[in-house]
């Protein structure tokens, strides 16, 4: 997902370079988007690890 955030981001960079900036807008919010639902999918998936590691261990 953070591949698809960094490929937003580049076409944002250069629509905006080329003075598109409606497609530019527009590519850089989905890529802030995605960049976010990223974060938080790793802070869920991080979270639900140390919860399930501790309890499978049995600490």
């Amino acid at each position: 997902m953070l591949k698809w955030a960094l490929i937003f981001a580049v076409v944002a960079l250069i629509a905006g370079a080329l003075g598109f900036t409606g497609m530019a807008g527009a590519a850089a919010g989905i890529a802030k988007l995605l960049f976010f639902v990223a974060v938080i999918g790793f802070v869920l998936f991080l979270a639900l690890g140390a919860f399930v590691g501790k309890k499978i261990s049995g600490g």
